[in-house]
């Protein structure tokens, strides 16, 4: 359970201004189990949490480790807000904040249009 492992918001799933977290969709004991091993300083927004929860995205060690380095590399490109392409999922996420504001998988970002980014990449 995320809000059992850190109230005030999960190490790798922490927010701007702490909150309790919601509980995740049953099911998604991978997820959990990942974010609570993981050392990765991008945070997910509230929002992100939750898209992740409902649509069952599968986010584990070595995904969250993926992300992470591909969040540094925009970093050190200048990017501001980018689209990081990871397998079949589309984040959106704030650089210079470090912070996943929204997560999709391939279904769910087919018919979407992604706006107010600077730059995209695609994860190893």
């Amino acid at each position: 359970m995320i809000d059992a492992v850190n109230p005030g918001g999960v190490r790798g799933l922490g927010h701007a201004a702490p909150t309790p977290a919601t509980r995740p969709a049953a099911g998604n004991a991978s997820f959990e189990a990942a974010l609570g091993r993981a050392d990765s300083s991008v945070q997910f927004s509230r929002h992100a949490t939750k898209r992740i929860e409902q649509r069952g995205l599968d986010l584990d060690a070595a995904r969250l480790e993926r992300l992470e380095q591909a969040v540094g590399r925009a970093a050190d490109k200048g990017a501001r807000d980018s689209l990081i392409l990871l397998d079949e999922l589309a984040l959106v996420v704030s650089v210079q904040q470090r912070t996943v504001v929204t997560a999709m998988d391939e279904t769910a970002s087919r018919e979407h249009v992604f706006t107010n980014i600077d730059s995209v990449v695609i994860a190893d």
